[in-house]
């Protein structure tokens, strides 16, 4: 929850149009003419910097794009008008991901309020680094600065180039991750799943019978043919949620208002799952809802629920790959011109993260897996980490004595229960192949 509330909130300044970004009256009432004006404005922005390495993209480039000129006719409509309902359920939407549904299997593990004490406390550390992370961005130098703007130009500020590409190297891991784990689920739910010699029937498959088009492999290339496919080849799919806002200062209140939203969610999924299932709950709890439920039209309960939740992650899929993209392509030509106008690298870098999701999808067992890795990496640097070590860089000097102390605990917490996971699945891993080779 804290690396994709963290994420979904790196950039949180407005675009101050130019008299060079500013449309004609000519292009926007006429599509060429608008094409046209497109042009020019790349041209007069873009290509006379091409040949100057310097020039070409500053290194404090945000994660997600500014609402830039790039669409000169519509650069005065669609920000300033969202509300602050608006604003929340936007941001929950984004939150509310995969891990939702391996919650129940959290509370299998720990127990009921050992597991639920640990949800509430990951939701109050969660408020207080996006706090942090927002503070930082406001004190900046300059809120029409790309450094004060963005997640990575607040981390550049406090700890240079470096630190900003560990960042982004945290973000392609956690962020590819994520998109293995949405495929994964999409795959449980569509075409079943096993565990413990158990096999779970996905919906597909219960309505057409086992087919070769009905397996897991099968239905995951179509799903990503016919759906990924077209969404994620759209080259702007994200606008940052404070640009939208009528009054940006409600930024604090709608964080806020949405943790405790998400919170609320992950509590009673996890509480009512757990004690729906009990020690039969399953890593990914869909899988769970192949059987009887002992209510009236169990099955179409069972169908809708299922159904419902892969189609929310197809949509929240082109959102996380958007930034991945994004991310590795800042990561690996720093300098080249924006890749939303390089179709070449666009297309390869798209295929290639799209391959290795596929490939992911298929080969890793589960999402309890996929979760072990990244979350004891990747996401607590970019959710807890990173933005204590901000507030302790304190570059600004706006941090507080209780910020100081609660920086110190989010990382001694997060650096212990990495370094505890990581252990434990190495020696899993370990004693699992000791046993296969006995």
């Amino acid at each position: 929850m804290a690396s994709v509330s963290v994420i979904a909130l790196r950039q949180s300044i407005k675009c101050f149009p130019s008299p060079l970004c500013r449309p004609s009256k000519t292009s926007q009432n006429f599509p060429f003419h608008r094409e046209r004006e497109k042009q020019r404005i790349f041209k007069m922005t873009i290509l006379p910097f091409a040949r100057e390495k310097k020039n070409r993209r500053p290194l404090r480039a945000p994660l997600l794009a500014h609402k830039q000129c790039e669409d000169a006719a519509s650069i005065d409509h669609g920000f300033g008008e969202a509300s602050f309902a608006g604003a929340v359920f936007n941001l929950s939407t984004t939150i509310v991901g995969a891990g939702i549904m391996a919650l129940p299997a959290t509370l299998r593990v720990l127990g009921l309020i050992p597991g639920l004490v640990m949800i509430v406390l990951a939701g109050i550390l969660t408020e207080s680094s996006i706090n942090m992370i927002l503070r930082s961005g406001r004190a900046g130098p300059s809120l029409k600065s790309t450094a004060g703007s963005s997640y990575s130009g607040i981390v550049g500020e406090a700890f240079g180039g470096a630190g900003r590409a560990i960042l982004q190297t945290c973000i392609v891991v956690n962020n590819l991750g994520m998109l293995v784990i949405y495929m994964i689920i999409i795959g449980d739910v569509l075409a079943g799943s096993s565990s413990a010699g158990i096999h779970h029937s996905g919906v597909i498959e219960e309505w057409f019978g086992r087919q070769w088009w009905t397996t897991r492999s099968c239905l995951l290339l179509l799903t990503t043919f016919l759906v990924f496919a077209p969404l994620i080849s759209l080259k702007r799919v994200v606008h940052p949620i404070e640009n939208e806002l009528k009054d940006p200062t409600q930024m604090k209140s709608i964080v806020q208002s949405s943790i405790v939203l998400c919170l609320s969610v992950y509590v009673a999924t996890s509480f009512f799952g757990f004690l729906l299932f009990g020690d039969g709950t399953m890593d990914d709890i869909l899988a769970n809802f192949d059987g009887d439920l002992g209510i009236p039209y169990s099955s179409l309960f069972n169908d809708i629920v299922r159904i419902s939740y892969a189609a929310h992650l197809m949509l929240v899929f082109p959102i996380v790959f958007f930034t991945l993209r994004l991310n590795l392509d800042g990561l690996l030509f720093p300098y080249a011109v924006p890749i939303a106008f390089d179709g070449q690298r666009f297309f390869s870098m798209t295929v290639a993260l799209m391959g290795l999701s596929f490939l992911g999808a298929n080969f890793v067992p589960s999402i309890w897996d996929a979760f072990q890795f990244t979350g004891a990496t990747a996401s607590i640097a970019i959710g807890f980490i990173f933005p204590a070590a901000i507030a302790l860089r304190n570059v600004h000097g706006i941090a507080t004595k209780t910020d100081r102390v609660l920086s110190w605990f989010m990382i001694v917490l997060a650096v212990t229960s990495s370094t505890v996971a990581i252990s434990s699945d190495i020696y899993a891993t370990l004693s699992n192949g000791g046993e296969m080779g006995r």
